[in-house]
């Protein structure tokens, strides 16, 4: 029976744990260059390791200057942000984790003052989304109704997206994700509830999923079998997704990637918020278990949100997924898998509370504060631990 500290097999990777540093957005990637720097080096390799993840998952990493849509994310899209991402994954890799790069483009979820051109962010369709987006100087502003992609802005997003993919492989990345959840791009164009295109692009499920289906064949060809993975999130409403029958249509989307020779899907479950904002967008609103897509999928199985070791425990031995992405609790505790297998050993351990400030940008103080401040335990623990 699997537990949170058996090695993990994705096609020829093998991870040491199946606990998965789950892909966070942490904002501290400074312009002009929105590269990675050694810092944010320190703060990938204090996560690694026998006491970290088997495998991380990077932050959310824009594919085009386009795709951007908050302050101080990094890209995959230029020579020095290669550059930097070289320093991440060589820092990693000497602690003996793998790490996959998670391309994003955020479609609507973005401002004219983020577009190199000022124009209108793109989506699948000219449906805004509510509430203020955080510009480059720390202000709001509304987001805008954004311009719906033709079939060329297709073929040029995809071309992005393959760039950045390749750029991921000189940055020395062990895969990459496609970032297909959360309300970003390829999501407005699965979910109806954005999605109101008639072209190919749209109407029928087979219809909507051609973009992201068609992205991730794209990541396969470039980058081989079993080193492409993709997060979904089928019960989530950040951004105001909805979908009229998200069941049949996730269902039909990973019953689909059966046919590509995928390292794993990341399905998330629902969080606190999604199912708050969900029961306020749709009446009648149930979040999906990763459960119902156990029997759909011949991949690797990847969940996140909310996990508490004891509950990763439960999935894994349940056989409802093969391992488990964890977000907020790295934040503040590095050696989040030691505290894990103390707890597993009967030592009393707490994990260490974070700083929802620090989450998301370092705020008025040095950058290393909420980032790679947080300690790991006591050495004198951390030997009881391995004893």
């Amino acid at each position: 029976m699997p537990d949170l500290f058996s090695p993990l097999k994705i096609g020829l990777l093998t991870t040491r744990n199946r606990v998965v540093m789950a892909p966070m957005t942490r904002c501290r990637a400074p312009a002009p260059v929105q590269s990675p720097g050694r810092i944010n080096a320190e703060y990938y390799a204090q996560r690694s390791g026998d006491d970290g993840a088997g495998l991380i998952v990077s932050e959310a990493t824009q594919v085009s200057p386009a795709g951007r849509g908050y302050p101080n994310t990094p890209g995959l899209h230029s020579e020095e942000q290669v550059a930097g991402w070289k320093l991440v994954t060589e820092a990693v890799h000497a602690r003996g984790s793998l790490i996959f790069a998670q391309l994003w483009h955020v479609g609507r979820v973005s401002h004219e003052v983020y577009q190199p051109d000022g124009r209108a962010p793109m989506s699948s369709s000219p449906s805004a989304k509510s509430g203020e987006c955080v510009l480059p100087d720390g202000t709001k502003a509304p987001y805008p109704t954004p311009r719906a992609m033709t079939v060329e802005d297709i073929r040029e997003v995809t071309e992005q997206y393959r760039h950045a993919a390749n750029n991921a492989r000189a940055a020395g990345f062990d895969g990459v994700e496609l970032h297909g959840a959360n309300g970003y791009l390829p999501d407005q164009f699965t979910r109806d509830g954005v999605n109101r295109r008639t072209d190919q692009y749209g109407g029928s499920i087979e219809n909507r999923i051609r973009f992201i289906f068609n992205l991730t064949r794209m990541l396969v060809d470039v980058w081989g079998a079993d080193r492409v993975g993709v997060r979904l999130s089928p019960s989530g409403a950040f951004g105001d997704m909805i979908d009229s029958d998200p069941k049949a249509t996730f269902g039909h989307l990973v019953q689909k990637y059966n046919q590509l020779p995928l390292a794993y899907l990341h399905i998330m479950e629902a969080m606190e918020g999604d199912i708050r904002r969900g029961k306020e967008l749709v009446p009648g609103y149930e979040p999906i278990p990763v459960s119902h897509f156990r029997p759909l999928t011949r991949h690797t199985l990847i969940t996140n949100a909310g996990f508490t070791f004891e509950k990763g425990q439960e999935y894994l031995h349940r056989g409802w997924a093969d391992a488990i992405a964890f977000g907020i609790p790295f934040i503040s505790n590095p050696d989040l898998t030691a505290r894990f297998r103390a707890m597993a050993s009967g030592t009393p351990v707490e994990l260490a509370p974070g700083d929802p400030a620090t989450f998301y940008w370092p705020g008025v103080g040095p950058m290393e504060v909420g980032y790679t401040s947080y300690p790991a335990m006591m050495r004198a623990e951390t030997d009881v631990i391995h004893a």
